[in-house]
């Protein structure tokens, strides 16, 4: 029986890794990456695979300027063809900027929260320009093997330099599990008459970035929850942030056995404040997203922590 190939671009993201888990385990639809190794940075080789494929996930990551051009690449090549394949684009609720309140996926897009999310709002319209696409875009993905709004967070929890924020934890905590995000997408490849379209993906009802590290903390064992104080805030953010940060990609780029503290950064100050909650019911009606209690997500979160999972 033929099956339905899937290429994963990004694989070797966190997200692209268990997506790529999730359909070896289907019955429909095989990882096109496992049959033909290619390089996604090189025109040639990406335009080969996208004749071979039935429909691609866009789960390309890492600096702006490297998001920009595999938005760029993928496109042109992906219109050439005969028979374009479908295409979904993973994009980020970055694209809405700073908008606050409930957002819808017709609101306004804006460039206006630094050169991330400039890049991926300009790799987002590139995906709109193509009529086979299906836009999906997630919270804060968390969970197991989740680097920045689980790992990050645990360690900065666990050292007691993230706690109680006050005011400045008030802010709507946008969380999706990563599982229910590879379902989403899992469904999104196969649904007809979805093209052209696009998805907010977050759990119903999110807590505030407060309720969240209170959560968190309890699953870890982090407790009492420390109250970080505005003076403390600045410090981390706007002092200890830019050399950790330094560190950070040097012990990367040099391969270096060392592990840096983790970095509590301006962006997530900003994002702890900012009042956004995305509405998901399009998904939940039409991809039929559903979502896995906070509760249960953190605990399996911290039970794959504990069992030696990434901090």
């Amino acid at each position: 029986m033929s099956t339905f190939r899937v290429l994963v671009l990004g694989a070797n993201h966190f997200v692209g890794r268990r997506l790529s888990a999730a359909i070896r385990v289907t019955d429909w639809a095989s990882c096109f990456g496992d049959d033909l190794k290619f390089d996604e940075r090189n025109p040639a080789s990406l335009g080969q695979a996208l004749t071979a494929c039935d429909a691609v996930v866009n789960a390309a990551h890492g600096s702006p300027a490297a998001i920009g051009t595999a938005a760029k690449t993928l496109y042109d090549l992906a219109s050439r063809l005969a028979a374009p394949p479908r295409i979904i684009h993973l994009s980020s609720m970055t694209v809405y900027g700073s908008a606050v309140g409930d957002v819808e996926e017709n609101a306004e897009l804006r460039a206006d929260l630094g050169r991330y999310a400039a890049a991926q709002l300009a790799a987002e319209r590139r995906a709109a320009a193509y009529p086979n696409c299906v836009v999906l875009r997630p919270g804060c993905e968390y969970g197991p093997s989740c680097p920045d709004w689980s790992g990050r967070i645990a360690r900065l929890l666990m050292a007691r330099r993230l706690g109680d924020l006050g005011a400045a934890g008030d802010g709507y905590c946008n969380l999706i599990y990563l599982d229910d995000l590879t379902g989403a997408i899992l469904t999104a490849l196969r649904l007809p008459g979805i093209q052209g379209q696009a998805f907010n993906l977050a759990m119903p009802q999110p807590p505030t970035w407060n309720e969240y590290f209170t959560l968190f903390a309890k699953a870890l064992g982090a407790v009492p929850l420390r109250r970080i104080g505005r003076r403390r805030l600045q410090l981390e953010t706007k002092v200890l942030a830019p050399p950790l940060r330094v560190a950070e990609i040097l012990v990367r780029r040099l391969r270096l056995p060392a592990r840096t503290p983790a970095v509590l950064s301006p962006s997530l100050r900003r994002t702890c404040e900012q009042e956004i909650r995305l509405d998901s019911s399009k998904a939940q009606n039409l991809l039929g997203l559903r979502c896995v209690s906070l509760a249960q997500g953190l605990e399996f979160t911290a039970q794959s922590l504990a069992g030696g999972g990434s901090y």
